[in-house]
């Protein structure tokens, strides 16, 4: 390492991305991927596995809310 660095014509924020703007990835457990491949092909549809995971969690939103009286 140097003992001194140039940051004289460095761009603050140049790389940076608000946290909600990244994608995170979300990992399945083996039981869970293995079950949503085996309804696809059982259906003969492609898998689009984060449409499918995005739709069953915002269900489960909703029924959360309707439980706890939120709208």
């Amino acid at each position: 390492m140097k003992d001194e660095y140039d940051f004289s014509q460095a761009e603050q924020g140049k790389f940076y991305r608000p946290v909600e703007q990244l994608d995170i990835p979300i990992y399945l457990d083996k039981e869970v991927r293995e079950f949503f491949l085996r309804q696809s092909r059982l259906q003969n549809k492609p898998l689009a596995l984060g449409k499918t995971i995005n739709a069953l969690l915002k269900q489960d939103i909703e029924i959360s809310n309707k439980i706890s009286g939120k709208s």
